[in-house]
Formats: structure tokens, C-alpha cells, sequence
């Protein structure tokens, strides 16, 4: 028998019929030029081949190529028959796509043709991230699961080289892999992992062997770590500023927090912004740091000062992942709720529509002075009950 989707098939608390009546009236916004799409978006990347598009994990179960300011969809990978939860280009010329599925697979086609290439198959629970890296003279796919393991692929034949499980501090689901572009070698790819615990771990990988990295104090040079522990719960997201000197590493927690983690200090805390809810997402320029998750806002936080300058409202839902275009004056953000927004970073922009929110807001507060208080005494009616009371 077929079972309905629909939350009125089931019973729901008033809270949560509050929540779906806000999103349904708030899904009409034309806020960041939505471009709508029929799928619960999962995680974005920018396309390599072409700087206005973006490659999209979605819940339906494929990859959508799109340009974010045509809105056009280019291309389609089509495949598992489960939501793809993250998605990766690398291989020989960038030409290939991955996709990691709750179908436990990674799947990859050709990025011009759409052919199927090949399923990488092992993880035994759902593939939750990937990343690409070059290690001596081949491409390698490292893979992360619901399984607690990090899989690393030989990208030509298929077969897996290595399996990664941390053996002193118990590893949870992996949420994100990134590689570390400043101490990576041609010989030695240099993985960060974050999972469904605080800790975020880095990895020496070469063809051979997998080195798991200890963590040096730079400010307490006796005081070794196992690993990265500057978060109280998940880390969902990690982001390498590759536009500082000292390329340091951005990260966002479900403990809303997203937090700037010095290398120069052995990775301890440097700056920390406080967004609130899960920060499912972060993202930086040499201006501004951007964040967004849960509470479905994507905020814009003065670099200089760390304090929050805009809030871009328009999502109706979680926002799953930010990705910076045009040179780092545009952000896109990618949700739940279908839709890709593409929001403006110039300042000028930002103060507009800072603006313009105040005026509603103004507006707002005076339309609601000025209604009628039905069933309420008039002030100058309460003024004359209180003097008679003073008499009595």
C-alpha cells in the first residue's frame, strides 16, 4: 500500500503546525531570485568548467548541473535510486563527477557526456562525503560513510587501497573531507575529516600507508593532541582560506558556532562567530564570513570585527550549503526547501537591503500602533479609571 508524504496524514503538535504554516506563507518570497527545483537540495560545489555554475547534490537521486544566473539546468546525472548527499569532480582533466548516495554507493559519469564511468562499492551505511586528491602520478576518491570509515579509491581501475578508522578516540559518521592544499605534496595528500563527533582529525595518505596526524601546541609546545577538539558537538563543514597567508581552516558545528582555527596556533581557536542553531554551512571571503544553516537565514559577518552585518532572509528551510561566486561578490546558497538563491556581497548592496528591512520593520510597528484595540479601553478611559480609583 502506498503510504502518503504529507504532514496532515499524520498528527502534529501546535508547534509544529505553527512551523508549517510560517513556511508555507513564506515560501512565496522572491528574496535571493530563487531558482526553484523539485528536490530537497543536499550540498553544492562550484562546476570547475564554468564559474556561474554549480553542481547539486539532490534528494531525487541525481546530480543537477545548473547556471545560477540563467537559471538554466544543463545537465542531469541520473542513477541511484536514493538522495545524493554530496557530489565531487576530479579524475584525469577534471572531466569526472561523483555523487555519494544513501544507496551506500559512489557513483561517477563523464562531466560533458553524461555517461555512467563506474560504482565505487565498500561503505556498509550511507556515503556522507568526497573529495578528490592527485597522490604520485595517479587520481585517487576518498570517500566518508555513515559507517565510521574513510575510504580512499584508485579513480582508473575501481579498487579500494585503503580503509581509515581512527583506533584511539571512537570515529562517528563522517561529514565532510576537505584536502589541505598548503601541506599536501606530490607525494602525500593531507585529509581533514569532521564527523558526528567534536573531533576533526587530519591524515597523511600516500599510496602506501595512512599516517593519522598529531596535533603540536603551538602555544604549549609539550602539549600533544590526537586530534582537533574545538567544537561541542558535529562538525558539518570545513573550508580552507586559501586566501590568507597562513591558509587557516574555517569550520561550522551543530553547536552554533562557526570558528576560525589558527594554523599558526596548531589549529586551536582564533576567531569564533556566533551564529545560533546548527551551522550547517560557512564560507569566507577576504571581507566577509558567511554562515547558514537550521534557522534558515544566511548571515554575513564583517570579517574585520566578527560582528554580524546582514541577514539575507528568504529560505523556508534548512540551508544545506554555501558555495562563493563571481570572484567573492556573490554567495549561493542551496536548501531544503528546493531552491538556490544567489545572494549580492558588495557592500553597498548588503546596506540596502539592511535598509529596506528597517523601513519594514518600521512600518510594521507603526501599522500595529495604529490598529484599533477592540475590547480595550482607550488611554485616556484608563487614565480616568485610574484617578477613581486613587479617589476610592
Amino acid at each position: 500500500m502506498l503510504q502518503g508524504t504529507s504532514t496532515g496524514h499524520y498528527f502534529q503538535t501546535d508547534a509544529e503546525q505553527a512551523q508549517t504554516e510560517r513556511r508555507a506563507a513564506k515560501a512565496s518570497n522572491k528574496n535571493g531570485d530563487p531558482l526553484v527545483l523539485k528536490s530537497k537540495l543536499l550540498a553544492a560545489i562550484p562546476d570547475p568548467s564554468a564559474p556561474g555554475s554549480l553542481l547539486i547534490a539532490e534528494s531525487t537521486g541525481s546530480v543537477r548541473r545548473v547556471d545560477v544566473d540563467s537559471g538554466e539546468t544543463k545537465q542531469v546525472f541520473k542513477g541511484p535510486s536514493a538522495p545524493v548527499t554530496c557530489v565531487a569532480v576530479g579524475g584525469p582533466g577534471n572531466r569526472t563527477v561523483f555523487a555519494g548516495s544513501w544507496d551506500k554507493d559512489i557513483w561517477s559519469w563523464n562531466l560533458e557526456t553524461k555517461a555512467l564511468v563506474r560504482k565505487y562499492s565498500g561503505h556498509t551505511d550511507f556515503v556522507k562525503a568526497i573529495v578528490c586528491a592527485r597522490i604520485g602520478s595517479k587520481d585517487y576518491l576518498i570517500s566518508g560513510g555513515a559507517d565510521k570509515k574513510i575510504m580512499v579509491w584508485d579513480i582508473e581501475t575501481g579498487s579500494r587501497i585503503h580503509v581509515i578508522q581512527d583506533q584511539t578516540v571512537s570515529m562517528m559518521a563522517l561529514q565532510h573531507l576537505i584536502i589541505d592544499p598548503l601541506e599536501s605534496t606530490p607525494e602525500a595528500a593531507i585529509l581533514v575529516s569532521a564527523s558526528s563527533d567534536p573531533h576533526i582529525r587530519r591524515w597523511r595518505i600516500t599510496t602506501s600507508a595512512v599516517e593519522q596526524i598529531k596535533e603540536v601546541s603551538a602555544t604549549e609546545p609539550n602539549s600533544v593532541r590526537h586530534s582537533i577538539l574545538e567544537h561541542d558537538t558535529t562538525v558539518y563543514k570545513l573550508f580552507f582560506d586559501v586566501d590568507g597567508e597562513e591558509v587557516d581552516l574555517w569550520t561550522s558545528s551543530g553547536d552554533g558556532t562557526a570558528k576560525c582555527l589558527s594554523r599558526q596556533k596548531g589549529f586551536a581557536t582564533d576567531d569564533t562567530i556566533k551564529h545560533g542553531s546548527h551551522v550547517r554551512a560557512v564560507a569566507v571571503t577576504d571581507q566577509w564570513i558567511i554562515t547558514a544553516g537550521r534557522d534558515e537565514d544566511v548571515k554575513v559577518w564583517d570579517r574585520t570585527s566578527g560582528k554580524l552585518y546582514c541577514t539575507l532572509e528568504g529560505h523556508y528551510n534548512e540551508v544545506t550549503d554555501l558555495v562563493v561566486l563571481a570572484e567573492g561578490n556573490q554567495v549561493a546558497s542551496v536548501s531544503i526547501d528546493g531552491t538556490v538563491r544567489k545572494w549580492p556581497l558588495y557592500k553597498n548592496e548588503l546596506d540596502r537591503i539592511n535598509k529596506e528591512r528597517d523601513e519594514k520593520a518600521n512600518e510594521v510597528q507603526q501599522e500595529e500602533a495604529e490598529e484599533p484595540r477592540e475590547g480595550l479601553m482607550t488611554l485616556e478611559e484608563e487614565a480616568e479609571l485610574a484617578a477613581l480609583m486613587e479617589e476610592d
